[in-house]
């Protein structure tokens, strides 16, 4: 069965954080605008969730929900049959998103003026969470070799202090698109495992890997060594159902789970009904949909980086995973301020700038790929003529 993306398009709602971003533009016309920014897809998901949505809102019961071993049961096929790792029941809880389980973890496992730390540049929200729960956010570069990232154990060590308890560690990473070895992330195993430190996984992108890459799990590569891991996972990247609201954190140390379980106890935490239904039915019957989505997706990569690779000085991070380009202006010499300027009031694209990721970020900017092939061909027409001269 094939999946014609091209027909699955959602406009734009006027609730949206999409819409919000254009809004703040200060533009009249805001159709005029290429959406870029904010970190979902323009598609509808599976034909299979809608259907599943509507006939739950058609009950009229918008109670609190129930049946959440059906749900984890998925959680688990999903992850066997996908990523060849079975966790067990008893090893999920469920979050109101990533970013709040990130929260959740950093109370159940540090204190206030705890080093946690991240390999910059890296996504927006884990430092942002980081500094809200009044912890002291410690940021390693990483190396930039080849057009590609590397971990820089190295540069960390020289950064220890002592009072260092977490790391953040974004896998596939964002904005990069980088699928990490499993020779990496053992590396990265051991390492906490010297320091005494948690290890924090997001793997909110680790169904969106190209054709011919593979990702590999972390209990996969390194749970043999280290067994102070919390592992983070979702649908709501995978089939853009975001607004859902859930995550999963996955911990198979029942000491560690039942930290994080009183904490997340604390804070009241009670699933999204709609979230979790739309959720369990996108792993239920999503995976062709899911396969034919990285196809498209593909191709939209393969144009955008050669379109914006011809631009003099201009580089495209080449994309492993995610539908995040990351694109190189540091040669361009232009101020991140005027490129990001130029991108909004004459491009009409909104994007991310790089500085927003955190250090090694600057002079990069993020684009969202996933849209209509037409939209990706227009984007990089304007970005092209800003280059013109």
């Amino acid at each position: 069965m094939a999946f014609n993306f091209e027909k699955m398009l959602a406009p734009i709602p006027e609730r949206s954080l999409k819409a919000d971003a254009i809004k703040a533009t200060g533009a009249r016309n805001t159709a005029e605008y290429i959406s870029m920014g904010v970190a979902d897809m323009s598609f509808k998901p599976p034909d299979a969730v809608l259907k599943e949505l509507s006939r739950e809102v058609k009950k009229g019961f918008l109670g609190y929900y129930g049946g959440i071993e059906n749900y984890k049961d998925a959680v688990t096929k999903w992850m066997k049959h996908v990523h060849s790792w079975e966790p067990r029941s008893e090893w999920i809880s469920t979050a109101h998103g990533l970013v709040a389980a990130i929260g959740t973890a950093l109370r159940a496992y540090t204190n206030e003026g705890d080093g946690i730390i991240v390999f910059s540049p890296v996504y927006h929200s884990f430092r942002k969470i980081i500094r809200a729960n009044n912890r002291k956010l410690i940021e390693c570069p990483m190396l930039l070799h080849g057009g590609k990232y590397y971990l820089d154990l190295k540069k960390l060590e020289t950064l220890m202090t002592g009072r260092e308890r977490m790391i953040v560690f974004c896998s596939p990473h964002n904005p990069g698109g980088r699928i990490w070895k499993i020779e990496e992330q053992r590396e990265l195993a051991f390492f906490c495992k010297k320091y005494g430190l948690y290890l924090i996984i997001d793997e909110i992108h680790n169904d969106l890997i190209y054709p011919n890459k593979k990702h590999v799990t972390f209990p996969l590569a390194a749970s043999d060594v280290f067994e102070k891991f919390i592992l983070m996972t979702s649908t709501t990247k995978t089939f853009n159902i975001a607004g859902g609201l859930m995550g999963n954190v996955i911990i198979p140390s029942e000491k560690i789970r039942r930290k994080f379980s009183n904490a997340n106890s604390a804070t009241g935490e009670s699933p999204n009904r709609f979230g979790m239904i739309m959720g369990e039915k996108a792993m239920q019957e999503g995976q062709l949909w899911l396969k034919n989505l990285m196809k498209y997706l593909n191709e939209n990569r393969i144009i955008f980086d050669e379109e914006i690779n011809s631009i003099p000085f201009v580089k495209s991070m080449p994309l492993e995973a995610t539908y995040l380009a990351w694109v190189d202006f540091s040669e361009t010499s232009i101020e991140e301020n005027v490129l990001m300027q130029k991108l909004t009031n004459d491009a009409k694209i909104i994007a991310n700038p790089g500085s927003s990721f955190g250090l090694g970020g600057e002079k990069f900017v993020r684009f969202n790929l996933a849209n209509s092939r037409s939209v990706i061909r227009e984007a990089t027409r304007r970005i092209k003529d800003l280059f013109k001269t």
